[in-house]
Parts: structure tokens; sequence; C-alpha cells
């Protein structure tokens, strides 16, 4: 195929096209490799009722767990939910033979609770907000 591409700036995801870049990659990833291991992790937390009222979601991959989201709603925060969330992904992440978690999270969201449960920060970039940034932390697991 010689056709030279069309780029395009866009101003919203075309999920399909991403889902299909994506899916592409990780052929390449798992070609590079040799290792296809990835899948997803999460813990939710539910109401009375079972509808997810936050939760912890990632996915594990290489013997990393990466942490995507983490959300407590603030009635439940400063009660341990966050860390049963965590400790919890963070087990199933070892039963998978991770070995190591990597999350990003905005200075003005978690980077205290990523340090208490022993995360260690590896890497800040600042946003265009005086004063706050993206972190980047670590983990060993095993």
């Amino acid at each position: 195929m010689n056709e030279t591409p069309d780029l395009r700036i866009v101003a919203s995801a075309d999920e399909a096209a991403k889902a299909e870049a994506a899916a592409a990659l990780y052929r390449y990833n798992v070609a590079a490799t040799g290792v296809d291991d990835r899948a997803p992790v999460g813990a939710v937390l539910c109401d009375g009722s079972g509808k997810a009222i936050g939760g912890l979601w990632g996915r594990t991959e290489l013997g990393l767990l990466f942490l995507d989201m983490l959300f407590v709603p603030a009635h439940l925060r400063g009660r341990s939910f966050g860390a049963r969330l965590l400790a919890a992904v963070e087990e199933a992440a070892r039963r998978r033979g991770c070995r190591g978690a990597v999350v990003e999270t905005s200075s003005f969201q978690a980077p205290g609770f990523y340090a208490r449960h022993g995360y260690a920060e590896f890497g800040r970039i600042p946003f265009a907000i005086d004063g706050q940034a993206r972190v980047f932390f670590r983990k060993q697991l095993a």
C-alpha cells in the first residue's frame, strides 16, 4: 500500500479508530515481547442497591499493575475505602505475577494517598495551572 494517508486533528475521540489503533499497538507489543498477558483488574464500591458508586480500575501487563482511575465518593472518604480498594487490586495483581505498580495522579487529587501506601514519586510534569502538576508514582509489589 503506497497510499499517503491524510492527517487530521480531531476535537473528540473517534472511539472505533482509537480501539483499532490500540489493538494494533497491542499486537505489535505481543510480537515484540512474546507476552500476551494484558488483563483488566478492578474493585468496585456498590451502594445498597448494587449500583457502582466508586472503585479502582486498571490493568495488569508485562508484570506491572497500571492503575488508571480511583474514585471514592466524598461521603466515604477518610474511612479506609480507598485503602481497601488499593489493597484488593494490588493483591489481585500479585496473584497474576506482577512485581510492580505504576500510577499517575494530579497534585490536587491523591499524591498523599499513594505516598501513604508505599508509592514513591518518580516524576512530575507541571500543568499550565500555577503550582499544579501531573505526578507519577511506582511501587514494588513483590
